[in-house]
């Protein structure tokens, strides 16, 4: 009678040990996945902090008679290059292939995209107002500029006459 009583008590004790290593799995993998959101929405607001701080400084530029500043703006790590494209114009220069690639997101106003697509969260591109396109893709359409360290610079320029701001490597 003693060796079948062991033996249903090992059997219990098996099951709530298995119980409890599938509930400690779940938990482990909800974990992962609200870190994974969470890390989402920082780079969600990264990518807002960029545009509205490109959008301001361009601003300020475009307001005053003349201006040369380069400015520098951290972006999330899966974006590799942003983009100014004039679709209004043909494209030049040796990124064509990103021409016909974003093109897919162009609906009319936009001249700053992301790539690779996707990588800016949900935000493809973006209409960046006060901007000569057609000066700053003159000599490159698209003008890619990369991702260095987490860093993009470039050179926001205005010059006395001209009602727009441009913008350069």
């Amino acid at each position: 009678v003693s060796n079948l009583f062991m033996k249903r008590g090992q059997m219990k004790l098996s099951f709530g040990m298995i119980f409890s290593i599938i509930l400690i799995i779940i938990f482990i993998a909800f974990a992962f996945y609200a870190i994974s959101k969470f890390l989402d929405i920082g780079n969600t607001a990264q990518v807002a902090r960029f545009t509205n701080s490109l959008q301001t400084d361009i601003d300020k530029v475009w307001r005053g008679s003349q201006a040369s500043q380069e400015q520098e703006y951290f972006l999330p790590s899966k974006i590799e290059f942003i983009c100014f494209i004039d679709y209004n114009s043909n494209k030049r220069g040796t990124k064509d292939l990103i021409y016909n690639e974003l093109e897919q997101t162009y609906y009319e106003y936009e001249n700053l995209f992301f790539y690779p697509l996707g990588s800016a969260q949900g935000l493809n591109a973006k209409e960046v107002k006060h901007i000569d396109i057609e000066k700053t893709t003159e000599e490159d359409n698209p003008l890619c500029i990369e991702k260095i360290k987490g860093k993009v610079k470039m050179i926001l320029k205005k010059d006395f006459g001209e009602a727009l701001v441009s913008i350069e490597k």
